[in-house]
């Protein structure tokens, strides 16, 4: 309880009664003087921390981008959430995910016959042993909430419940994820999470969930970075190591409200931030709010600054293997992805995917450099219009390259090797990523034949 001025100036008083006795003139005086700079710390102290206790917290007030810096003993400094001095990284995803997840092949239409096939194939296909970790679960899995508001699968498409087909995933090496919205409904019209983020993040842990993605409808005036920061807190509460996926788009669309950027202040809040609006299954352009593979390419590769271990831009999820592209285009993305340092998470239909997609997603020389990313993303280096250069530095002191023609006519690409950071007589070994074969020892540089929204990627090593 906070003393009054009055209060004070007696305890001073008292601590001062055997000078006051001897020179009552001069401490009188003094006396006068704390008493009146008491008042006045109390009327500029006091109400600046009496509403800190009942206030919203700091930096959830909408569109509060406020850095809050006050020193008052109990009331230690305030800061947004991502600059708080006692924040830390959750630790996780030191590389980038890669897992599967249901919504581009199959939107609402989801259940658990659907989910278990997934499963078993990432095992029989060969996608668990390259790397495939997580089978997560989108949108339109909840019914609802009980009467205490937790939150309900479908019976009708989950009718075992959501800890039986996290036991079903579990028990094949795999791990369990699933979607939740920091608004009050989700994208499809189901409860968000909104408000009960500590509830829910509970009944996740108790399902055995190892993935959360987390999405930006129906929010209103939410502040995005204590959205996300309430429900990363609310997960560490659960003590269970979930990967959070911070799924608010990245951009600033003129209808919203909310202007933030998740890497500006992701990092210590969660594991992974979408970066454009959604992808859909097209080579370029818009289609509604979503955007083709080289639009959010662009928008993407200007942020590779912003990725290492623990925190990855996600340009969202692959469509190899839905049909919209041509598998030189999906053969494209994942090298670009794979570039980026992106989560790699397949959208298709992996129970039924044809033997070209598959050789694809399970690239095992394409995985090892998106997993190589000890020192990030990747990023162009010569940019000529249609034809570029990618380099992306790996733990071993190599490179990996990318010569990526996205005109629609086939043309020679040229990588040198002052451009990606070796000197120019050095002799590297050239190996084709995609070809599997080596290309021989060269200096100087390399050149190819590109063909048209086609790359060659090759791996650079002394």
């Amino acid at each position: 309880m906070m003393n009054s001025p009055i209060d004070l100036g007696r305890m001073i008083g008292a601590c001062d009664a055997p000078q006051l006795a001897q020179t009552r003139g001069f401490l009188g005086l003094r006396t006068i003087l704390a008493s009146w700079l008491l008042v006045f710390a109390w009327l500029l102290f006091g109400s600046m921390a009496a509403p800190a206790a009942a206030q919203t917290p700091p930096g959830n007030d909408p569109g509060s981008q406020k850095i809050f810096n006050m020193e008052m003993g109990p009331n230690r400094s305030i800061f947004r959430p991502s600059l708080d001095p006692e924040r830390t990284a959750n630790g996780l995803a030191q590389t980038p995910p890669m897992g599967w997840n249901s919504w581009n092949k199959f939107g609402c239409d989801i259940d658990e016959e659907k989910v278990r096939a997934v499963a078993d194939v990432m095992v029989s296909s060969g996608m668990r042993d390259a790397g495939y970790q997580y089978v997560v679960i989108d949108d339109c899995w909840q019914s609802g909430r009980d009467a205490r508001g937790d939150i309900q699968a479908d019976p009708a498409k989950f009718p075992s419940g959501m800890a039986a087909l996290s036991d079903y995933i579990h028990a094949r090496g795999l791990k369990f994820g699933i979607y939740s919205d920091a608004g009050t409904k989700t994208c499809g019209g189901r409860p968000g999470s909104q408000g009960h983020e500590y509830q829910d993040a509970a009944t996740y842990a108790a399902w055995g969930v190892d993935y959360l993605k987390y999405d930006w409808c129906f929010t209103g005036t939410r502040n995005s970075e204590e959205a996300y920061a309430t429900m990363a807190d609310a997960l560490r509460a659960t003590e269970r190591p979930i990967v959070l996926s911070i799924c608010n788009w990245g951009i600033s669309r003129p209808t919203m409200i909310d202007k933030s950027m998740p890497w500006e202040w992701g990092q210590k809040i969660g594991n992974l931030w979408r970066t454009t609006e959604d992808i859909y299954d097209s080579w370029a352009g818009r289609k509604g709010t979503s955007l083709g593979t080289v639009n959010i390419v662009d928008l993407t590769e200007p942020l590779y600054g912003y990725a290492g271990p623990g925190h990855w831009n996600d340009p969202d999820m692959l469509e190899i293997g839905n049909g919209g592209q041509s598998d030189d285009e999906y053969r494209s993305q994942f090298s670009l992805w794979a570039m980026m340092a992106a989560p790699l998470i397949a959208g298709n239909d992996i129970a039924k995917m044809d033997a070209k997609t598959r050789a694809i997603l399970t690239n095992k020389e394409v995985i090892a450099v998106d997993q190589d990313s000890q020192y990030g993303a990747g990023r162009r280096v010569r940019d000529d219009g249609d034809l570029e250069v990618w380099s992306k530095p790996l733990s071993d002191g190599g490179r990996a390259v990318v010569l990526f023609n996205r005109g629609e006519k086939a043309a020679a690409i040229t990588a040198r090797w002052s451009e990606i950071g070796y000197p120019p007589a050095t002799l590297l070994a050239v190996r084709d990523l995609w070809r599997h074969q080596s290309l021989g020892r060269k200096t100087d540089s390399l050149t190819v034949d590109v063909a048209p929204h086609a790359v060659v990627m090759v791996r650079l090593a002394q």
